[in-house]
C-alpha cells in the first residue's frame, strides 16, 4: 500500500525538473489572464497591435516562410534524388559535401554575402571599375528576398538528408520494377520516386521552417520585420513586456502547428516503410548518367555546395587574407572562451539532465513518468526570443513582489539565465539522442541486474553508463555546438562583460564592421563541421557495411 506514494514522492524531483524547463512556455501563456502584470486590458493591446504592426509581422513571417519552403523542398529534393537515383563521377563526395551548409550558422551566412554583394562591396566596385559603370549594379543583399536566397541555401540540408533517407531505403527497387514494366525515367521519377519521398519532403520543409521562424540574426540583420524581430523589439526598445509575450505566444502557436505537421510527416514515412524492401540489392543500382545529364546532376550537386558553404567562407577569408591588423585578436581568444565556457557547462548539465530523465522512464514507465518527461522536452524547437520572454515575465514578476530577493539580478548579471534559457531550449536535444541509446540497451540487461541486487545508482554505473558513452557524448556534441551558434537568448541574457563569438559577430556585422566579423564567424563555422563531419561518417557506416556484407 506504501508502494504507490513512495513512487509519486519519487516522482516530485523529476516534476520540478520538467517545471523549470517548461516555465517560459508556461508563463507566455500566463501573460494572457487577465492578472498580467500590465495596467492595459490584454485585448486593447492586441487590437492596438491589429491595427498597427501585427499584419506587417504576419504577412512577412508567412510570406518568407512559403518562400523557403519551396526553395528548400526543389534544393533538397533534386540532390536528394541525384545522389540516391543516379550514378555519376564524384557522386559519393557529393553525398557529404551536400552537407555542409549545415555548418554555416545562417546569420553568419547573410554577413558574409552582404559584404561581398552590397554596393560598397568588392564585386560591384570591382565591376564599376571594370566597365566605367555607375550606381547600384545588383539588387539589395537585404531585402526579403535576399533573406530567401540565406535561408534556402543553409537550410536546405533537413531536406536533403530525410528525402535522401527515403529514396535510398524505398524508391530504388521500386524504380528498378517500373523500369522492368516499360517505364521511362520521367515517369518512373514522377510516379515512384516523389511519392515516396513526399513524407520525408514535409517533414524536412518543416523543420526548415522552424528554424527559419526562430532565426534572429538574418531577418534583424537585414531589416526584415519578422515575429522574432517584433518579439525583441517590444521587450528591449518599447519595454512592453505584454506586447513581446503577446507576439511570443503567436510565433510559438506558429512553431507548434510546424511541429505537429512534422510529426504527421514521420508518421507517413514509418507507414510508407512498412514492407519495403531493401534498396542495396544488386538489381537496385542506381542509374548511370552520361553527356547533359551527367553534367545536369554536377549542376544540381555543386551550386548548392558554392552557395551555401564555399562562397560564404570565401567571402569571409578575403579580409582575413587582405588585413590581418584590423582583425580582433586580442578579443578573440575571450569570446571563444566565453563561448566554450557557456556551451560546456549547458552541454554537462543538458547531459545530466536528460539521463536522470531517460531512466527515470526506463526504471518507471507510467503514465506520469512520461508526461514529466514530455513536459521537460516541451521546449523543443521554440524560438530562442520566445523562450527569453517566457523566461524573464516571472522573474521581472518575483522582482516586483520581492525586490530585495535579487532574483533579476541573480537571473540577468550571472550565466544563471543564460544557462536556464539554454537548457529549456536544447535539452531535449540531449533527451532525443539519450533515449535512443536506451533504445538500443535490452531490457533483460535491467532485469538480470536487479535479480543479482543492483539496485538504481549500480545499475546506471555498471550496467547503462558504459552502453550509453556514445550516446551521451553526441548528445553533449550536439548540444554544445547548438549553444556557441544561439544569437538571440545569448545576446539577451547574457552577464556584462561576456560576449561570446555569435553576439560579437552579429554586432561587428551590424556595425558595418564586416572585416572584423570574419574571424568570429569562421570560428563558429570551424566548430560547426564537428558534427557534420561525424554525421557524414554515420551515414556512410551502414552502406560500408552492406558493402561489406556482400
Amino acid at each position: 500500500m506504501l508502494h504507490r506514494p513512495f513512487a509519486a514522492l519519487r516522482t516530485i524531483p523529476l516534476i520540478l525538473l520538467a517545471g523549470l524547463l517548461a516555465l517560459p512556455v508556461l508563463a507566455l501563456l500566463a501573460a494572457w489572464l487577465p492578472w498580467g502584470d500590465s495596467h492595459v486590458p490584454t485585448g486593447a493591446l492586441l487590437r492596438e497591435m491589429a491595427a498597427t504592426v501585427l499584419p506587417g509581422y504576419v504577412w512577412t513571417t508567412l510570406w518568407l516562410g512559403l518562400w523557403v519552403a519551396v526553395g528548400a523542398a526543389v534544393v533538397g529534393t533534386a540532390t536528394a534524388a541525384a545522389v540516391t537515383l543516379f550514378e555519376f563521377p564524384g557522386r559519393r563526395v557529393f553525398e557529404w559535401l551536400l552537407l555542409l551548409p549545415l555548418a554555416m550558422p545562417a546569420y553568419v551566412t547573410a554577413y558574409a554575402y552582404t559584404d561581398f554583394l552590397q554596393f560598397s562591396g568588392p564585386l560591384q566596385v570591382g565591376l564599376r571599375e571594370a566597365f566605367g559603370l555607375e550606381g547600384r549594379l545588383l539588387p539589395e543583399v537585404r531585402s526579403l528576398w535576399g533573406a530567401v536566397w540565406v535561408f534556402t541555401f543553409s537550410l536546405y540540408p533537413y531536406v536533403y538528408l530525410l528525402a535522401r533517407t527515403a529514396l535510398g531505403e524505398r524508391a530504388a527497387h521500386l524504380m528498378e520494377a517500373a523500369r522492368l514494366l516499360g517505364a521511362p525515367l520521367r515517369r518512373r521519377i514522377a510516379t515512384v520516386a516523389l511519392p515516396l519521398a513526399r513524407p520525408a519532403v514535409a517533414a524536412g520543409v518543416a523543420l526548415a521552417l522552424m528554424e527559419t521562424l526562430a532565426d534572429f540574426g538574418v531577418t534583424s540583420y537585414f531589416g526584415i520585420q519578422t515575429f522574432t524581430t517584433g518579439i525583441l523589439k517590444a521587450w528591449l526598445s518599447m519595454d512592453n513586456r505584454l506586447a513581446a509575450a503577446q507576439l511570443a505566444t503567436m510565433l510559438l502557436a506558429l512553431v507548434l502547428l510546424l511541429l505537429w505537421l512534422e510529426h504527421r510527416a514521420e508518421r507517413r514515412m514509418r507507414f510508407t516503410a512498412k514492407g519495403v524492401g531493401h534498396a542495396g540489392a544488386a538489381e537496385a543500382q542506381p542509374v548511370a548518367l552520361r553527356g547533359v545529364a551527367r553534367g545536369l546532376a554536377w549542376s544540381i550537386c555543386t551550386v548548392p555546395v558554392l552557395m551555401g558553404f564555399v562562397a560564404p567562407v570565401a567571402f569571409m577569408l578575403r579580409p582575413l587574407a587582405a588585413d590581418w591588423s584590423v582583425l580582433p585578436w586580442e578579443r578573440f581568444l575571450e569570446w571563444a572562451w566565453n563561448s566554450v565556457r557557456l556551451g560546456g557547462i549547458t552541454a554537462g548539465l543538458a547531459v545530466a539532465v536528460a539521463l536522470a530523465l531517460a531512466f527515470a522512464v526506463r526504471r518507471r514507465p507510467d503514465v506520469l513518468t512520461r508526461g514529466v518527461v514530455q513536459l521537460a522536452g516541451v521546449g523543443y524547437a521554440v524560438p530562442g526570443a520566445v523562450i527569453v520572454v517566457g523566461l524573464l515575465l516571472p522573474v521581472g514578476w518575483v522582482q516586483e513582489q520581492a525586490p530585495h530577493w535579487g532574483v533579476g539580478a541573480l537571473v540577468t548579471t550571472t550565466a544563471l539565465g543564460i544557462v536556464w534559457a539554454y537548457l529549456v531550449r536544447f535539452c531535449a536535444v540531449a533527451l532525443q539522442s539519450v533515449q535512443s541509446g536506451y533504445a538500443r540497451i535490452p531490457v533483460s540487461l535491467d532485469d538480470s541486474a536487479r535479480m543479482l541486487g543492483a539496485g538504481s545508482v549500480r545499475l546506471m554505473a555498471q550496467v547503462h553508463w558504459p552502453l550509453l558513452q556514445r550516446s551521451t557524448a553526441a548528445a553533449a556534441l550536439l548540444v554544445f555546438v547548438d549553444v556557441m551558434k544561439e544569437l538571440p537568448a545569448t545576446m539577451v541574457l547574457r552577464p556584462f562583460n561576456s560576449d561570446t563569438l555569435a553576439v560579437v559577430a552579429y554586432q561587428l556585422a551590424r556595425d558595418e564592421r564586416l572585416g572584423e566579423a570574419a574571424l568570429p564567424s569562421l570560428a563558429l563555422v570551424a566548430v560547426g563541421l564537428v558534427p557534420v563531419v561525424l554525421l557524414s561518417r554515420t551515414l556512410r557506416a551502414p552502406a560500408s557495411a552492406s558493402q561489406a556484407a556482400l
